[in-house]
């Protein structure tokens, strides 16, 4: 069993092992590579599945049809070291199934895809060296979404004295702010792993400018082979809070001397603020109330697959913020720590979520139909009795100082594997008619408690291994709460399961906010999974007592679409496979930020879900269907392209007190937003040719939104995310939209659109962000979706220039130039 571990952030030590891997994809999955292996070069993080066509034979829906396999890694590197200092390999996340080697020496095996490891490699190497991995990613359907397969994290060298800071070295905690002083206390592991020592240890705190605040020196001796751990208090006047949407770190520079000369270095960021869940008011940060306007993410994005680079994350994080989210709950499975760093940087705050399977499987394949599972599908749980401890403590090591975690969640829709907790809650016998997401529980809390008693008990049971979790977590940190996704919470209350938590988290079941506050008043509750509709909102906005939610999904991602060839992805984000907005996005954003904004879309009435009622207005086919929409918006264009004559139905959604709508500069009328009761305005109008103008006002600030009929395709736009690149492998994103020759953006109809490139720059991938195309990620073309497309070029690791072509039939070619440094 392996130890905790945290990947520091050390200035002096640390060396990036991500350029230059050799890879090779095993046919026969107990084969060992020889020297007639295909070994070709890649780069960390690095994803193997997104690098192959779509395949509805062999692949498996659960996870986005990709393939799975045997794959080696290995990597070659030179390293001088002096006697005594100690040399430590740490990942930050392999998919999955890694056995590890060093100079032909197996260093161990780690099974859970999702958490950091390290070896400590000081026996074994020498001044030339050889890595070998193995990632074991043949059992393709061992998860309920798209996983990747491959080293897709970070990989870091660390060569520490043998008095060092470990990777694991601080703690630090905020336990009083307020306007005028913040105590911060800090924990520092100082390890001696050679003869004992005397030494002074150095701490400098930085404000979020980078200005020395105060430093502290305190001479310190160590025994041999032993850690001392350093406790701190620091004060700061006024302080800088780290805030939502407001990323302000604090940095404590930590400095070991020995004769006069420098050990070693670390480098901790945290952040100042205060947060509380209150089980009557909510949550609030800094003193203020707040509502988590939050959304869930897996850890894919579209053609990147989960090798994501930080600025794609940096740019979807930011889109998000704009629509006026501030909260991530990562499902379900740690995330990296790039990832987090980047949440700290941005303000956003974040639920980090430890597993999705305990003690029993969960039918990767069915979802909820939870049976035994075949090899293909067996996952975590085979490992989870032996490596859940350690798991838990190297993620929660890692991540303890992230001023953006505010809760730990230990599960997700645990309920479903545990064979008592359906029944007992009446749902789902034969004598129940009702539906899941809108009814009440149809057992009482007494008739639940007596169920779980009688029903057939399994070896494990949830309220157990619950606490089991939430005191491992606990021993490590008490400074945020912990949560879990509930799926079944009238049975998780009554089972133990709810007394291990403290915070409730309701996955679906927004219809019992009510039941769960009157009868168990003293537990915090909010929605942790919940869908991306206004009914969803409307719930939380009525109820103090709720702190928020986490809407599923922020983004669209690959899996979970199990048996729905061709689709090969799950549509319920606000942001497409590509980064591209959705309705739901401007749902949302229309009830999560203050700015005025308004969006349009059309669709032929007969298509439409509304009708035209005696009066000749628009209506709902199905009466009051807004307060049980589900996970995908209706069917909706973003353009004004139809037969002449024919009756659209024009939808706005707006945050506006009042909206009109011009065709052809002619008004259509207005309307209040007071009167929508599903937030959405309507028109119905014989279509003809020309400009549909919406025009609202909030506060008096006037904003509008315009779709004008495109005609030929005839050029490509492109918004390119920066034109002078490293030479480093860096990635040139470019957004693309087909329009006429007017600037009128054609997404009535797909254009089909051809990508060359010259000089030290070459395709990485092509996406349209449809959840449907089945086109595959590597290809020097792509047909777009709704007028879009997203082309992503790499540079090859030389200096120079680079070209990027886009051209097509009937199209002027735009060609994009990027410099190399």
């Amino acid at each position: 069993m392996l130890p905790a571990v945290v990947s520091a952030q050390h200035r002096k030590g640390k060396t990036s092992l991500n350029g230059s891997w050799e890879f090779v994809l095993m046919e026969n999955e107990k084969a060992q590579p020889d020297s007639q292996a295909s070994w070709r070069t890649v780069q960390v993080p690095h994803d193997w599945s997104r690098e192959f066509p779509f395949d509805s034979i062999s692949g498996e829906g659960c996870t986005g049809y990709l393939p799975g396999g045997m794959g080696w890694y290995k990597k070659n590197f030179d390293l001088a070291i002096n006697k005594g200092e100690r040399v430590f390999l740490n990942f930050d996340g392999v998919y999955n199934n890694a056995t590890v080697f060093i100079n032909g020496k197996k260093l161990g095996f780690h099974p859970y895809g999702y958490s950091p490891f390290y070896f400590d490699i000081t026996s074994y190497v020498k001044s030339k060296n050889e890595v070998m991995v193995k990632v074991d990613r043949t059992r393709y359907a061992d998860s309920r979404w798209y996983t990747g397969s491959g080293i897709y994290r970070d990989v870091d060298l660390y060569v520490l004295e043998d008095i060092h800071f470990p990777l694991n070295a601080t703690y630090i905690t905020t336990p009083e702010v307020d306007a005028a002083l913040a105590k911060v206390a800090a924990e520092i592991k100082i390890q001696n792993t050679g003869k004992t020592k005397s030494f002074t240890v150095i701490h400098e705190l930085h404000n979020p400018a980078g200005a020395l605040l105060t430093s502290q020196q305190e001479n310190i001796t160590v025994k041999g082979k032993s850690e001392y751990v350093q406790k701190l208090n620091f004060e700061i006047s006024d302080p800088i809070l780290w805030d939502l949407g407001q990323g302000n770190l604090y940095t404590l520079n930590s400095k070991i001397l020995l004769d006069g000369n420098a050990k070693g270095e670390y480098e901790s960021k945290f952040g100042v603020r205060t947060f509380k869940f209150d089980a009557k008011t909510g949550f609030s940060m800094n003193g203020v109330s707040h509502k988590i306007k939050g959304v869930c993410l897996h850890h894919d994005a579209g053609l990147f697959g989960a090798a994501v680079p930080k600025e794609v994350w940096r740019s979807r994080l930011q889109t998000l913020m704009d629509g006026g989210c501030n909260a991530v709950r990562i499902s379900h499975n740690p995330g990296s720590k790039e990832f987090l760093t980047l949440c700290d940087e941005m303000g956003m705050l974040v639920q980090e979520e430890f597993f999705d399977e305990w003690d029993y499987p969960k039918d990767k394949r069915l979802n909820t139909n939870e049976k035994s599972v075949d090899y293909l599908t067996r996952g975590y749980t085979e490992y989870f009795q032996d490596w859940a401890e350690t798991d838990l403590n190297a993620v929660m090591m890692r991540d303890l100082n992230h001023p953006s975690i505010i809760q730990w969640s230990i599960g997700n829709e645990i309920e479903w594997t545990y064979p008592q907790m359906k029944p007992a809650t009446g749902f789902f016998d034969a004598n129940w008619s009702g539906n899941y997401f809108w009814s009440q529980p149809p057992n009482s809390k007494e008739k639940i408690k007596e169920q779980l008693e009688v029903l057939p008990k399994s070896k494990y049971n949830i309220g157990t291994t619950a606490q089991k979790l939430a005191d491992w977590t606990k021993e490590r940190d008490t400074t945020r709460p912990v949560i879990a996704n509930c799926i079944l919470p009238s049975a998780s209350y009554e089972a133990g399961y709810v007394d291990a938590l403290d915070i409730v988290g309701y996955s679906y079941r927004r219809v019992m906010y009510d039941y769960g506050h009157e009868n168990y008043p003293e537990k915090p509750i909010m929605g942790t999974e919940n869908l991306a509709q206004w009914h969803e909102w409307k719930a939380i906005m009525e109820r103090p007592f709720i702190s928020g939610t986490f809407l599923w999904t922020g983004i669209d991602y690959l899996g979970e679409s199990n048996n729905r060839w061709p689709k090969k992805a799950t549509a319920s984000g606000m942001l497409d496979l590509a980064g591209f907005k959705k309705p739901s996005y401007y749902m949302m954003k229309s009830l999560w930020s203050e700015e005025p904004m308004v969006y349009m879309s059309t669709q032929r009435l007969d298509k439409s879900i509304y009708q035209l009622d005696d009066s000749g207005n628009v209506a709902a086919r199905k009466k009051d269907s807004w307060k049980r929409a589900l996970w995908e918006w209706h069917d909706v264009n973003n353009y004004w392209s139809y037969q002449d004559g024919e009756l659209v139905v024009v939808e706005l959604i707006s945050n506006c007190d009042e909206v009109e709508l011009f065709l052809d500069g002619e008004s259509q009328g207005k309307q209040a937003l007071i009167n929508q009761e599903d937030r959405l305005f309507k028109w119905a109008l014989p279509y003809q040719n020309g400009e549909l103008l919406a025009v609202g006002s909030r506060n008096g600030q006037q904003v509008t939104y315009a779709l004008n009929t495109a005609g030929q395709a005839r050029k490509v736009k492109c918004n390119a995310n920066k034109t002078t690149l490293s030479k480093n492998h860096d990635f040139l994103i470019l957004e693309v939209e087909v329009q006429d020759e007017n600037g009128v953006k054609v997404s009535d109809r797909e254009t089909k659109l051809n990508i060359a490139t010259e000089g030290e720059i070459e395709i990485f991938g092509v996406d349209n962000g449809w959840a449907f195309s089945t086109q595959t990620y590597q290809a020097n073309q792509v047909i777009t979706h709704e007028g879009k497309a997203l082309i992503v070029a790499r540079t090859k690791g030389t200096k120079g220039n680079g070209t990027v072509k886009i051209f097509g039939e009937g199209l002027i070619d735009s060609i994009i130039k990027v410099s190399i440094d």
